[in-house]
């Protein structure tokens, strides 16, 4: 099936040309100018079809290029609301048109649009440079809408019946068999494409999710990236077919730039990529005339439908990339505290008694924790927003019992709703038609967990709302406001379906084929989730929702992680790079499940991936109903003893991964981010993916060898100190390896706050003080931050209620100043290790901002430059400084 579908998306774009010539020409006598656009038409050489161009400057260096058809018969579908507003846009000024050129100029003048009218071309230019260049191979193509074959062809006949090679072809357009499925398109073939050529580029990344590395590989002889979310259980690494969820965003980087296309489109999509070397004129070359070879990697997009509506994200650093991407469809959403600590999960924990058990395990075993979750066997027979009767008979009460351990529960809710007359949710939505209807307008019907099921239409704001209502407490029986969200199977996940998934001809609201909107699908019901989350506190409590199917911009609403893994090596390896690909897609609150969800991790598989899981965003263990229990205590106690410590050390981090979650909220600063972000100049650093960065300051190189007794690990920048966490000394490459720790480096130059110890739970932790770990570089001098608010509602946005620190360290002097906001907090900062400093002071002291002095307790360890402070008792809000002589 795959195939077919690869093969009719590629095939129709190959009927529409030429390889290499463009069947497009522009009429550059047709261009209109606004503030907010140019707009000129292109005509196609043979079917002499008109489609409309629109070109505008979105404000912090983005372009956005529109094509539709001119008149088409009916709307085509556009994507909505994963663009936060519609961009606001600066005037474009035609510079040049004559003899068949148009050039457009931004207003700052550093950007040129060169477009050719025949063949149809756009050349992207700054500063007289060539960047990107679309359609330059000519693979635009666009299937206009037409009227149905005059002979209409009933479902029940074959094409194969009918002689007439013409009207073979005309019903392979209009309909398709996968199997022993008939998809018939209600409005025919639809499909769209354009290629990108990006000059001097041979790295790029993202387009996610597919389990793969970290730079996007040459398509040439093979396979695709393909973009269309499916429920693939166990699925394959180093594969290039769509899993659960997708990001049409592209990056690509060279060392002085780095550059993203953002194709914005909800159908099946295809991504092919092909580098090669050409040869080029370059700058001071030029003078010479010098030839060398320059990279040159084109990008072909396909689509099954819709428009082509993309934005040309130009920079020109990583770091404006994301902004930019975030401008268009916004930032991570600020997550509550507790979810950043550590969740366990099971299919399935199986009653209250056992639920009671696991949680007191963790307290037996001192080992920190703050989320309980419950897969779909805690329903009444696989009907969400209720509870089994028998096994969990008060499910209020044992909330109240994980509240008074300051804990969390989770449940999961799927989108699809078992059919049952006798359902409330069901029968509700029957009546009210929320439903997705087949193509003949009845509720489209498929097989998932509770058998026959109908899915909410997600896409129509009515159900959304109607939906987020349902999690209301007295509507949600037996839910209390600890009680949090899962979304999963939302691809949608249709058993016995195509792909295992919603047939492409179900009909959506405003009469929208499932085609269009398929990739949307998740994202729709985490954002309706959220809302409902939201809603049920008046607007006061931050939600937490994990979903598994997403698309651009569910950084808004939650939380995504990688799916069904395997407990195997090859999948803690390949949940890093699939982390980084969709961190740099705007999504940071992302993990792996630790331990793989399928089959048994052998002892030390398990403590390596508790050890990676502490240093990612989101850290859940999580196992299959197949496999054997495994709560952290259940593998001997030097094996407890280290998942123990693994733990522990995520939960005195939690201060500084806050404050990154902050960055990501405000900034769209990924938390988890490749090398080649931090040290874009450092060409060694553009293909690492066995390591990464946890902000500026922390890089991990999680152990992924079995028996592994050594690590090499590549610590980028030759005028960077680092410094080893678990040992405080310099290190520049770690030859010994303990099992019981993996290689974290802080980076000279960095302040990381710390809380000095781990308490049951993050709510536990509320006062306990910090500790500021402060790394110099050579220069000896460092910074950091520290944001604090109260981890749960929305008074940091509404009230200003937050701290935020700024950490200085210059001319021996350590001080604290506040950035903004306002919080009360009685917590202090209690120790201070200096790492790196140069030689033994002769007394320390801290002066707080009334000017009242003390002198600091300290030590200095000579064999590894560190200098500790300790019993400081330094106010956390308040301004301070410490001088050490």
């Amino acid at each position: 099936n795959v195939g077919a579908v690869h093969q009719r998306v590629a095939g129709e774009a190959e009927k529409l040309l030429h390889p290499g010539k463009s069947s497009y020409r522009a009429l550059l006598d047709s261009v209109t100018l606004s503030d907010e656009n140019v707009k000129f038409q292109i005509i196609h050489e043979e079917n002499k079809v008109l489609l409309q161009v629109e070109i505008c400057e979105i404000e912090g260096n983005i372009f956005r290029l529109k094509i539709d058809e001119a008149s088409p018969l009916r709307a085509r579908y556009k994507v909505r609301d994963v663009l936060i507003k519609e961009p606001s846009t600066q005037r474009l000024f035609v510079s040049q048109n004559e003899a068949g050129i148009l050039v457009l100029s931004s207003v700052n003048e550093d950007y040129k649009l060169k477009v050719t009218a025949n063949p149809f071309q756009i050349e992207l230019q700054s500063k007289g440079e060539t960047v990107l260049s679309m359609n330059s191979n000519g693979l635009l193509y666009f299937e206009h809408l037409q009227p149905p074959p005059s002979d209409r062809y009933t479902e029940n006949e074959e094409a194969a019946s009918d002689s007439s090679k013409e009207k073979q072809e005309d019903l392979g357009l209009w309909q398709e068999k996968f199997g022993s499925f008939l998809d018939i398109k209600a409005h025919g073939p639809s499909s769209v494409g354009m290629d990108f050529s990006l000059h001097a580029y041979d790295h790029v990344y993202g387009i996610p999710q597919h389990a793969e590395g970290l730079l996007l590989k040459n398509t040439s002889d093979g396979d695709a990236y393909r973009l269309y979310n499916l429920d693939i259980f166990g699925h394959k690494i180093h594969d290039k077919i769509g899993i659960y969820g997708s990001v049409p965003l592209l990056l690509a980087h060279k060392p002085n730039r780095t550059t993203g296309i953002f194709w914005l489109n909800s159908s099946e999509t295809l991504v092919d990529i092909s580098t090669k070397a050409v040869h080029g004129l370059s700058g001071s070359a030029a003078e010479t005339a010098k030839q060398r070879a320059v990279p040159l990697t084109d990008v072909r997009w396909m689509s099954e439908s819709g428009i082509i509506d993309v934005f040309l994200l130009m920079g020109p650093t990583a770091f404006d990339i994301f902004k930019q991407f975030a401008q268009l469809t916004g930032t991570q959403a600020l997550p509550p505290l507790f979810s950043l600590g550590y969740h366990q999960c099971r299919w399935n924990y199986e009653d209250e008694q056992d639920v009671k058990a696991v949680d007191a395990g963790f307290d037996e075993h001192d080992i920190p924790y703050d989320v309980i979750w419950l897969d779909i066997e805690h329903t009444d027979g696989k009907r969400y927003f209720t509870w089994d009767k028998k096994k969990f008979q008060n499910p209020k009460k044992m909330q109240e019992h994980l509240r008074k351990k300051k804990r969390k529960l989770v449940v999961i809710i799927d989108p699809h709703i078992k059919v049952d007359p006798m359902y409330t949710l069901y029968s509700q939505a029957k009546d009210k038609g929320y439903f997705v209807k087949d193509r003949n307008g009845k509720d489209f019907e498929g097989i998932c967990w509770p058998g026959s099921s109908c899915y909410l239409d997600f896409t129509n704001p009515e159900v959304r709302k109607w939906y987020a209502d349902q999690f209301a407490f007295k509507t949600y029986k037996g839910s209390t406001n600890i009680l949090f969200v899962w979304n999963d199977m939302n691809e949608p996940s249709v058993f016995k379906g195509a792909e295992l998934t919603m047939q492409k001809d179900a009909v959506h609201y405003n009469n929208w084929e499932h085609r269009e909107v398929h990739n949307l699908y998740g994202f729709y019901q985490q954002m309706a989730t959220a809302e409902g989350l939201i809603k049920r506190s008046s607007g006061k409590e931050r939600p937490f929702v994990l979903t598994r199917s997403f698309f651009a911009g569910s950084q808004k609403y939650g939380a995504v992680w990688t799916g069904d893994n395997t407990a195997d090596w090859s999948y803690l390896k390949i949940s890093i790079p699939m982390l980084l690909t969709i961190s740099m897609a705007g999504i940071s609150f992302c993990g792996a499940d630790v331990g793989g969800f399928i089959g048994d991790p052998e002892p030390e598989l398990l403590v390596r991936w508790y050890q990676a899981g502490a240093y990612q965003p989101f850290f859940r263990g999580h196992s299959n109903m197949e496999s054997k229990r495994r709560e952290p205590w259940l593998f001997g106690e030097k094996n407890t003893q280290i998942i123990r410590e693994a733990i522990r050390a995520r939960y005195v981090l939690l201060p500084y991964l806050y404050t990154l979650f902050y960055r990501a909220h405000t900034a769209a600063e990924p938390v988890m981010r490749p090398l080649w972000i931090e040290f874009p100049g450092n060409i060694e650093t553009f293909g690492v993916e066995n390591e990464y960065m946890l902000g500026n300051a922390l890089l991990v190189h999680p152990v992924m060898e079995k028996e592994a007794k050594a690590v090499s690990v590549l610590l980028p920048g030759s005028q960077e100190v680092r410094m080893n966490m678990c040992t405080v000394t310099f290190q520049t490459i770690l030859p010994w390896l303990c099992f019981s720790q993996i290689p974290v480096f802080q980076r000279g130059g960095t302040v990381i706050p710390l809380k000095t110890t781990a308490g049951k739970s993050t709510e536990w932790m509320i006062d306990t003080s910090y500790e500021l770990h402060v790394a110099l570089d050579t220069e000896a001098c460092a910074i950091g931050e520290l944001y604090i608010d109260d981890g749960h509602s929305f008074q940091y946005l509404h009230k200003k209620q937050f701290l935020y620190r700024k950490f200085t360290f210059h001319n021996n002097i350590l001080s604290s100043r506040d950035e903004s906001g306002q919080y009360q907090t009685t917590c202090v900062v209690e120790r201070v290790i200096v790492l790196g400093f140069g030689q033994q002071p002769t007394f320390v002291t801290a002066c707080s901002k009334d000017g009242k002095q003390k002198q600091v307790v300290f030590t200095y360890d000579t064999k590894t430059s560190a200098l500790t402070l300790e019993n400081l008792a330094l106010s956390v809000a308040a301004d301070w400084k410490i001088c050490i002589n």
